[in-house]
């Protein structure tokens, strides 16, 4: 029979472990020969993260988004509800900006059909939940905007907010 993990763990005494957000079994395994990579596979540097006030983020956001895109790049949003998705996608349409949502309502396909629309320019910001996350790969986003990043909740442990702004990793003004 095939190890249980567990078990291939107790047997095996050498891994190499990569990854920008490693688990504590990771971590604990690894103990002090832990790497950290400064230059990135592609080339680029970690992505520049700026902290903005909450209070007027919704606007902030519209402020920083023409800039991203009059560069013909491309903005990725999370927030924490389907409504709020919803909700900033319409806001945002009233002030001109071409944008989508993406949530768990939306089917696989269309979500294949919506993701190769923000990547060709069909239109320029997608906003979403735990969509956006992970598995990514973007290189037209430069901007990445956590809305609410403050507040508890699912999805804003460290790994889970180094994981979404690892989506603007791929693109040079990221």
């Amino acid at each position: 029979r095939p190890l249980m993990f567990d078990e291939f763990i107790h047997k095996n005494c050498q891994f190499l472990f990569v990854s920008a957000t490693p688990a504590p079994l990771e971590l604990e395994l690894s103990k002090e020969n832990i790497f950290h990579q400064i230059m990135r596979p592609t080339g680029l540097l970690d992505p520049l993260i700026e902290l903005k006030d909450s209070d007027n983020q919704v606007e902030i956001l519209f402020d920083e988004a023409k800039k991203v895109i009059q560069r013909n790049e491309r903005v990725l949003v999370t927030v924490l509800t389907k409504k709020l998705a919803e909700e900033l996608t319409r806001y945002y349409l009233e002030l001109g900006i071409k944008v989508k949502y993406m949530h768990s309502d939306i089917d696989a396909i269309e979500r294949n059909e919506i993701i190769r629309g923000l990547r060709s320019g069909a239109f320029d910001m997608l906003i979403g939940i735990n969509l956006l996350r992970e598995g990514l790969d973007l290189p037209e986003v430069s901007l990445i905007a956590i809305m609410d990043a403050d507040k508890e909740g699912f999805l804003r442990s460290t790994t889970s907010l180094i994981q979404t702004m690892g989506r603007a990793a791929r693109n040079v003004n990221g």
